[in-house]
């Protein structure tokens, strides 16, 4: 049986009724890219200050692929993401879909 030549997608899992408020429509194009395998949004938590826009960002390698956090509008969301993308390729996909540019982080000097 031959497969079929459509490009194979990720997947979101939903298994929450709460999300952040834009969350999903991100991650659902997320799952879409080649290289990424499946996305999971995980628990919620409230958190304090001023309301903020949607901010994704890598903060964890995990066996697999990556731990993001995703925060707005008085709200956190821990993200895991199954891929093979390094740390930085997966933060420059992310800003790409949340429409900022990327900026790598700081090299340290005198370590």
């Amino acid at each position: 049986m031959a497969k079929s030549a459509k490009a194979q997608t990720g997947r979101l899992v939903i298994n929450h009724s709460t999300h952040i408020p834009g969350l999903i429509p991100i991650l659902d194009q997320l799952a879409q890219e080649p290289r990424i395998r499946t996305v999971v949004p995980g628990r919620l938590a409230q958190a304090k200050g001023r309301p903020m826009p949607l901010t994704i960002r890598v903060t964890v390698a995990t066996q697999g692929g990556h731990k993001l956090v995703a925060r707005s509008s008085g709200g956190v969301q821990e993200v895991f993401v199954v891929t093979d993308l390094n740390t930085e390729a997966l933060q420059s996909l992310i800003d790409y879909l949340l429409g900022i540019e990327y900026t790598p982080p700081k090299q340290r000097k005198g370590y």
